[in-house]
């Protein structure tokens, strides 16, 4: 740390030590974070659900801030809390993927923020939750289901305290049939609200009340840490910080990259004689966007500590921050790439009231199967309903393939139904859009566009130097990828080039534009023939899953996918083959796949949970 860096820091604590009325020469404040999990502004009465009560954290806004444009980066826990606790993105490091194969590092020189804040004097505590994709260090001074600010060692020792509550996780949603019949459940099923891309049914609205009444129990857990607090004495210089750790946990939320999935509740309460050196005004509701990359630079900057360049991220409080300026924030980045067995790769931008979704295998549909999402009633429900063909066009989409993009206007259109690129009146803010999300992914650069496999084998640990390295070629796959938004005949010439180049991943990647078109010529049909035996396994997996979409095409893919399966020493390339052969075996050729007499050699647990669900019939019927 340079001298200059050590004289801000030092600047910024004594203009909040100053502007504290009786503050001591060192008074810092405490700050808590509490996380419920699986939670996005969607289902609660402080933001739009009527019934969803919640005293508690209604009471803490009331003492502080709500923010209304919070946003996870990522829809699912491991990701979403990696990019909380190290305030970078994660497409830029690496561990963008749930649940990790392999663990990412930090850039260099960087800690996870509560590292700085132990070293600075901070007891750090942490019950109980981590889930990091990243080497951890030293972060916490205690981290279990005991860790207290208790046990700090002074009572004058500032603390750090956060805290997960699990009520409201997709596992309480994991219950019996007989729970429906028997109606356990508190809040009225006839007094919930479906979002019209859910079935408006039993099962539907039950699922829905019975999450709700999951929030008033988080609620009232939020509100018992707070008395904890006032038993304490601690209130009067203690900031809490209340969010959802990403959206969820109805079907079509977490895990997805709408709304549902990245739109969190924030609230900060401020004590009284914060209020004024934090420019707070009790009660305000603010429109600013905040990211999940701001908040830990948000606590360094509380602290009276410098934020490490290397973060993303900036803070929405604190001193030297312009309230006008965070107002002004108007932009967020959300990722989703691989869910536990599940793989697909889809970006979202949102600027103001307008979202941009990027779909770059358009062919995988959301409902693409996940064993533990399917433990939910409501999610087999649904996937019933579509094979039995009783389902509306935006009860359907959920089940089939995606748009290669999506704009969506919030304002009309909040549960995002209504694509709007087709759209000839919407076309310059569409390529608007597309110009900006493309220039962020290769400013980064995301790291995707090279598939899990090759960033293990590759980039990890150290990530963000490899990409660094390899930013031009990125820069280049983009550019190739994007291919796929424009019409297929005007493009054909330029992906057949790229399907002839020596790069393999120049080739992966024109294959995946191919498997975009609705029909493809003799010529590259007769190319993704040969790339089906090429010398790169996931270019002879992408050639396959690209020639089983084309119609007219009855070429079995099932000996290629085989041979892959039999031949290669990662568990990533059969997890990603093994995802190839649900979509196709479900969804695009309904063939049948017995994989019972393959020698499988690299396995892992999510290669599990595919071989369990592919031992089994498929829900998709008739097979042949």
């Amino acid at each position: 740390m340079n001298p200059i860096t050590l004289t801000l820091s030092a600047l910024t604590l004594l203009s909040l030590t100053l502007c504290v009325p009786n503050a001591g020469a060192e008074e810092r404040p405490n700050i808590v974070w509490l996380l419920s999990e699986d939670n996005s502004v969607h289902y609660l009465r402080l933001y739009r659900e009527p019934i969803a009560k919640t005293p508690a954290i209604e009471a803490l806004a009331k003492q502080g801030l709500v923010f209304d444009h919070a946003f996870s980066c990522a829809p699912v826990c491991s990701v979403a809390r990696t990019t909380l606790m190290s305030g970078i993105l994660a497409p830029r490091a690496g561990f963008q993927f749930h649940r990790k194969q392999a663990l990412a590092r930090l850039p260099d020189s960087l800690q996870l923020f509560p590292a700085y804040l132990r070293e600075a004097g901070y007891y750090t505590t942490n019950l109980s939750k981590k889930d990091y994709n990243v080497t951890e260090g030293k972060v916490w001074d205690a981290s279990s289901k005991k860790a207290s600010w208790r046990n700090r060692p002074t009572p004058d020792t500032p603390f750090f305290h956060m805290q997960s509550i699990p009520i409201c996780h997709e596992s309480s949603l994991h219950f019996p049939p007989s729970d429906i019949e028997n109606n356990q459940v508190e809040n009225d099923p006839k007094k919930v609200s479906p979002a019209p891309y859910h079935p408006d049914n039993e099962t539907f609205r039950f699922t829905q009340a019975r999450y709700i009444d999951q929030i008033q129990k988080m609620d009232r857990a939020v509100g018992g840490v707070v008395n904890r607090l006032r038993e304490d004495g601690l209130l009067d210089n203690t900031l809490i910080f209340y969010f959802g750790d990403h959206g969820g946990v109805l079907p079509r939320s977490k895990g997805y990259l709408y709304e549902t999935g990245l739109h969190v509740p924030l609230v900060v309460y401020v004590p009284e004689k914060w209020r004024d050196p934090l420019s707070v005004h009790a009660g305000d509701r603010r429109q600013g966007f905040v990211r999940f990359v701001d908040l830990g630079p948000t606590v360094l900057n509380l602290a009276g500590l410098p934020v490490p360049d290397t973060m993303d991220g900036r803070p929405i409080l604190g001193a030297g921050v312009d309230t006008k300026e965070v107002e002004s924030r108007n932009t967020t980045l959300g990722y989703a790439d691989r869910f536990d067995e599940k793989s697909d790769f889809c970006r979202s931008l949102r600027v103001g009231d307008w979202k941009y979704i990027r779909n770059y295998q358009p062919y995988l549909p959301d409902g693409l199967n996940n064993n533990y999402r399917y433990k939910q009633l409501a999610y087999s429900n649904w996937r019933e309903l579509y094979v039995n063909g009783e389902l509306d066009k935006a009860q359907r989409a959920f089940f089939e393939p995606k748009p290669v993009e999506a704009l969506h206007y919030l304002p009309d259109d909040p549960f995002e139904v209504d694509n709007l690129a087709d759209s000839a009146d919407h076309e310059e803010k569409l390529q608007q859009m597309r110009r900006a999300l493309t220039e962020k992914l290769k400013s980064l650069p995301d790291l995707s566009f090279y598939p899990e496999s090759e960033i293990i084998a590759s980039a990890l640990p150290n990530a963000t130097d490899y990409g660094r390295k390899k930013s031009g070629e990125i820069s280049e796959l983009i550019d190739i990828a994007n291919l796929a938004l424009e019409p297929s005949e005007e493009v054909r010439d330029q992906v057949l080039e790229e399907l002839h180049s020596n790069n393999p991943w120049k080739r992966y990647w024109a294959v995946l534009v191919t498997a975009s078109w609705s029909k493809m010529d003799a010529e590259t049909t007769a190319r993704l023939m040969e790339l089906a035996h090429d010398s790169n396994n996931l270019v002879r997996v992408r050639a396959a899953e690209s020639l089983c979409r084309d119609a007219g095409n009855e070429w079995d893919p099932r000996p290629t996918l085989y041979h892959v399966l039999e031949t290669t020493d990662s568990p990533s390339e059969v997890l990603l083959t093994l995802n190839a052969i649900v979509y196709l075996r479900d969804h695009a050729t309904r063939l049948d796949f017995d994989l019972s007499s393959l020698n499988i050699g690299a396995v892992n647990s999510e290669v599990e949970r595919f071989l369990i669900y592919l031992n089994q019939p498929s829900p998709f019927r008739p097979l042949r």
